[in-house]
């Protein structure tokens, strides 16, 4: 047995069995971590933008 089957045994033991809850979770979480690294990708762009040198147009 691999250990990804022994991980996929325990989250059906977690869920008495239930093979459609063990899916309904996963994609709780995924949906979670999806909106997490949305998170964190907007922060580093407004990292960087914060970071970025504004360049200023000499109009003559």
């Amino acid at each position: 047995m691999t250990q990804l089957d022994s991980e996929i045994d325990d989250l059906v033991a977690a869920c008495h069995g239930d093979t459609r809850g063990v899916v309904g979770a996963l994609i709780m979480v995924n949906r979670q971590l999806e909106t997490e690294l949305a998170d964190l990708k907007a922060q580093l762009v407004a990292a960087r933008a914060a970071e970025a040198p504004v360049a200023h147009a000499v109009l003559h």
